[in-house]
């Protein structure tokens, strides 16, 4: 249960060409997600929401995302996760990323601060009492502005069925670069705001480390809408022991229509 939330937040963004000019998203946004265990353990809730704000005189979004186990698993393994990002309300690029968790007792407190002009992010990880400044890949983003960011560059009339999409992230102190690979369109059926519809998706097949967390390279499926919001409907990831699954099952505040299959 610890990386529940690190991997829904961490997985949603995809790249591709800049072709699309008009925002996926707008302030007010809001989503939650039902968090399960090996298909009928509901193991948490996890929240993101999007407002307007100023960070030194800048206009920018501010995104808050929480995460937190629920019923059994809470008294088995507590978590409670906040993450939080401020970025450029025109371009995307993140100025201020913080993280706050507490997962089983293990606990993190870091906040970044961005220099794009230097390719620089300065930690500063409050638990230690440590300031690093590192430097970054080109174009970098923190992983939740990833996700906005991405959004707004995802082009599908690019995508072909077996692309292999990447993209730059840093997180706590280290630079990532991550890969996911395209499956292809498919109609699937989820149940949010209290109805079941069905939706034409994009599927993806993001790879990660094998080993301690994860079964093998190729353990998480990712399903995000073909419409014009571009938001994640469900993500599985076979892990080293057990599975775990994340479902959109509310949303509002979506600058397009929903668009559904009849």
């Amino acid at each position: 249960m610890k990386y529940l939330f690190t991997i829904l937040i961490f997985l949603v963004g995809l790249k591709a060409p800049n072709t699309q000019k008009e925002s996926a998203f707008q302030k007010g946004e809001w989503f939650k997600f039902k968090m399960s265990y090996s298909g009928f353990l509901k193991a948490g809730n996890a929240t993101l929401s999007l407002k307007e704000a100023k960070l030194k005189g800048k206009p920018v979004y501010h995104v808050v995302g929480k995460g937190w186990t629920t019923g059994p698993v809470k008294w088995m393994f507590k978590v409670k996760d906040r993450y939080e990002s401020y970025f450029d309300k025109e371009t995307g690029v993140p100025y201020k990323f913080i993280r706050k968790i507490d997962e089983g007792g293990h606990t993190k407190d870091i906040e970044i601060n961005f220099n794009h002009k230097e390719q620089k992010a300065i930690v500063n990880n409050k638990k230690k009492k440590r300031v690093r400044t590192i430097t970054t890949e080109q174009d970098v983003q923190d992983m939740v502005s990833m996700y906005y960011y991405l959004r707004n560059n995802i082009d599908p009339a690019s995508l072909r069925k077996g692309d292999e999409i990447t993209t730059n992230m840093f997180f706590d102190e280290e630079n990532y670069g991550f890969k996911l690979k395209y499956l292809g369109k498919e109609t699937i059926e989820v149940d949010v705001n209290g109805s079941d519809v069905k939706v034409k998706t994009l599927k993806f097949r993001p790879y990660v480390m094998a080993g301690r967390v994860f079964k093998e390279e190729e353990s998480l499926t990712l399903w995000v809408s073909a419409d014009k919001n571009k938001i994640p409907l469900k993500i599985k990831a076979d892990l080293a022991v057990g599975s775990l699954r994340a479902d959109l099952v509310e949303f509002r505040g979506l600058k397009h229509s929903f668009k559904i299959e009849f």
